[in-house]
């Protein structure tokens, strides 16, 4: 998967409008892994989307690869960036900590697919997936 249509300057989007593309990617790739493990009910599917994509989940994540030292120095300055960004909303379901960090994951991502690095971005992803796998993150 890669970028479509005219190359955007993305070192000068605000981490919002990178948080906003993380997202959508993120999902893509999401749905994509629950298919291909064999799940295809639309409401187990979307429970089990759950686990990987809601804000709880993804910040967990990031503070598991921020501790396990996963991320390269600039991709933790964009997480910086994606953390400390304040939208002036947040979700009902979650803590405004809780949603800068799931911010700050999204924003990693649009970046890097942004930067045309999906080779990097897949790893993200990647082991993202195999945190939420191998131990499980709150989802709510």
């Amino acid at each position: 998967m890669y970028p479509l249509g005219k190359m955007i300057d993305y070192k000068q989007l605000n981490s919002l409008a990178l948080a906003y593309m993380g997202d959508g990617i993120y999902e893509v790739y999401i749905r994509q892994y629950l298919l291909e493990t064999g799940k295809t009910k639309p409401n187990r599917l979307h429970r089990e989307a759950t686990r990987y994509v809601s804000a709880k989940a993804q910040a967990s994540i990031l503070r598991k690869m921020v501790e396990d030292k996963f991320l390269s120095e600039e991709e933790l300055v964009i997480m910086k960036r994606g953390r400390n960004a304040k939208s002036g909303t947040v979700p009902k379901n979650t803590d405004v900590q809780t949603y800068r960090y799931s911010t700050a994951f999204e924003a990693v991502l649009g970046w890097l697919y942004l930067a045309n690095n999906v080779e990097r971005m897949t790893e993200i992803i990647e082991m993202a997936i195999q945190i939420v796998d191998s131990r499980g993150v709150e989802t709510r």
